[in-house]
């Protein structure tokens, strides 16, 4: 019988309060950007509440990760250094990095985990960071459900995966657009997000195929449905995309995989979830209510057509129905959803752009739009903006407690009571009382005091009265009993938190009769017979997968070069933000245009009846079009390339 495995929700934070609502929606972790070095520059956070946020999140054993995931210049390391021993001393959990050259850091014992940045996309280079000394790592989003396996059947260390939210269209960690474009880089922290811009797609004789479309833009990830399958082939830990998203976002998503998932641990106990309390809310979660530009799988079960978002990069919501009749300044809709007044609802207008107006007010089926957009009988509506839905997310929407069980009893100078809760974890507290039989029955009056929990983290699911005569006890002395106890209990619940210690990094023994190679079986094995050491070694011998690195692996300084040469790499690039190269792909993607267009010579046997190359063509960006068929990849290329 196989060993019941924890998988966490992870969520995201861009700030203090985001954070803290992630954790009372039900996450099992959040992850959140350092004052610096976060691949999402613009959601830094200030040290001191990552403090607070850590106090909080601890009292329900809930973890919290650093995203601290840019790469890093030469002058950035020793600032890089001091921030991240800050950082721990506050109480993070995790960093979450892509910068090898952290690796080579004087690292307080802080576990690391390897951002999706980094390309985590084969089961040798996901052995490999096991080996090099990283807790966790966070997959590709491109990857397929049989690559998951392979992945996890390759290698022991736990697996994030994407569940929902925005999609890169780049491998992450290899997308060069904006850099080059506008001068800010995806990898430093300053996506300009140009794939989300309108393209026109141009043959090599200047005809146009497609105008002003959004060829790069994808729909909204969403594996509600996929969950258990996803732990079934090793996922350990579900991420939910949106650093930059507001807290409305946060609580519904969250909310929404909290429950999903404790469905699944209900009927599946091979899976549980690792922190503790429980959230009730006062909304009923509903991801089509929160920003999305329409949802897809991606290709966790291979290619599929719907994964593109061509018409608009902008939030389409929920789909209400269609328009029945339009009359005068107002119109009916043909749906089942209620729509109110305030509500933003969008359609696709003539020319297909996305097109958004408010309602003004309602009345049975008929909207009467504050401005009354041109709309034609059978339009589509949407609605991107429930004023309803969002008023009450606005509010406090959500509790998270810590069950406990009360035991009041004698002692010897008065009365005792003791505190438990949900994990074993307990406290006393006594207080002096005089031993006076009570006139009346006491026992409702001392239930009501001693569940007043109120704004504490604890909920009493049972109280019990172990009194050995029925004592008369002052309701005030009862507040204080209360108030004490849970004081000691909040304490023990601090002191008894224990982060995860970094895993140790294993070092090949060159006499143990094996060639360094990056078999992960031979690779296990080798384990068995090896020293360990923290993860600011300096003496590893086990091999990176390729002994050629160019621009696409990000490297910025000289700590990450020297570990690589550490690991037996023979030849380095500098990273693309270091010394900008032309003629080269600035973008890697899974996402084919010749696939979307019905051209691929592989799933659709057509030939395009367009000469190759295409082009994207936005103001005066011209890009140019490389589709590598063998390993089903489109480039996306600067056009000073060479055809």
């Amino acid at each position: 019988m196989s060993i019941a495995r924890p998988v966490e929700l992870c969520a995201p934070a861009k700030d203090l309060t985001c954070g803290i609502e992630a954790v009372r929606h039900g996450a099992d972790a959040v992850y959140i950007g350092a004052p610096m070095f976060g691949a999402r520059a613009a959601a830094g956070n200030p040290v001191d509440d990552i403090r607070r946020l850590c106090d909080y999140a601890h009292l329900f054993n809930v973890r919290v990760y650093i995203a601290f995931n840019t790469i890093l210049k030469d002058s950035e390391l020793q600032e890089a250094e001091d921030l991240i021993h800050q950082l721990y001393e506050v109480g993070a959990d995790a960093l979450i990095i892509q910068d090898m050259g952290i690796t080579q850091m004087n690292l307080p014992p802080v576990p690391l985990h390897a951002s999706t940045q980094a390309d985590n996309c084969t089961p040798e280079k996901i052995a490999f960071l096991h080996r090099a000394g990283f807790s966790q790592v966070v997959l590709a989003r491109e990857l397929s459900l049989f690559e998951i396996q392979t992945i996890a059947r390759r290698t022991p260390i736990r697996l994030e995966a994407f569940v929902h939210g925005s999609l890169c269209v780049s491998y992450s960690g290899r997308c060069y657009l904006s850099a080059a474009v506008s001068g800010r880089s995806a990898n430093r922290g300053e996506c300009a997000q140009n794939c989300r811009l309108p393209y026109s797609l141009v043959d090599a004789n200047g005809r146009t195929i497609v105008a002003d479309k959004h060829l790069l833009s994808l729909n909204d990830l969403n594996l509600t449905d996929e969950l258990e399958s996803m732990m079934e082939s090793g996922i350990s830990s579900f991420k939910i995309e949106g650093r930059l998203k507001e807290m409305d976002y946060v609580k519904n998503i969250t909310a929404w995989y909290r429950q999903k998932l404790d469905a699944v641990f209900a009927r599946n106990p091979r899976f549980y979830r690792p922190s503790a309390g429980q959230s009730t809310y006062t909304f009923t979660p509903q991801p089509d209510k929160s920003f999305n530009r329409g949802f897809t799988s991606y290709f966790l079960h291979g290619r599929t057509p719907e994964i593109t978002s061509y018409d608009t990069p902008k939030s389409i919501g929920e789909q209400m129905g269609v328009v029945k009749e339009v009359k005068g300044n107002s119109f009916t809709l043909a749906g089942l959803k209620q729509v109110h007044n305030g509500d933003g609802l969008a359609f696709f207008n003539v020319r297909g752009e996305l097109e958004g107006f408010r309602v003004n007010r309602v009345e049975a089926n008929r909207i009467f739009p504050l401005q009354m957009p041109v709309l034609r009988p059978n339009t589509v509506i949407y609605r991107n903006f429930d004023k309803s839905f969002e008023d009450v997310l606005s509010k406090s929407s959500a509790e998270r407690k810590l069950s406990v069980k009360m035991e009041l009893s004698d002692s010897d100078t008065g009365i005792a009571l003791t505190i438990t809760d949900e994990i074993g974890l307990h406290a006393v507290a006594t207080k002096p009382c005089a031993h006076e039989k009570a006139k009346s029955d006491q026992t409702e009056n001392i239930r009501t005091q001693l569940s007043k929990l109120g704004n504490t983290p604890f909920r009493a699911d049972e109280i019990v009265i172990s009194l050995s005569e029925p004592w008369f006890i002052p309701s005030s002395l009862l507040g204080e009993l209360r108030r004490d106890a849970v004081e000691s209990l909040l304490q023990v619940r601090r002191a008894s938190y224990r982060r995860e210690e970094p895993k140790k990094i294993t070092v090949a023994l060159p006499d143990i009769g094996y060639p360094v190679k990056t078999d992960t079986d031979i690779d296990y094995q080798m384990q068995k017979d090896a020293d360990n050491v923290y993860p600011a070694q300096k003496n590893a011998n086990f091999a990176y997968p390729a002994k050629h690195l160019d621009y696409t692996a990000n490297i910025a300084n000289q700590k990450a070069r020297a570990f690589y040469r550490l690991h037996g790499v023979e030849s380095m690039e500098d990273a693309f933000e270091i010394i900008p190269q032309k003629a080269v792909p600035l973008m890697f993607t899974k996402h084919c245009i010749r696939y979307g267009m019905g051209w691929c010579p592989r799933y659709h046997k057509q030939k395009s009846p367009f000469e190759e190359p295409f082009f994207l063509i936005h103001n005066q960006t011209k890009l140019q079009l490389r589709f590598d068929c063998e390993n089903c990849v489109m480039q996306v290329l600067d056009t000073a390339t060479e055809k």
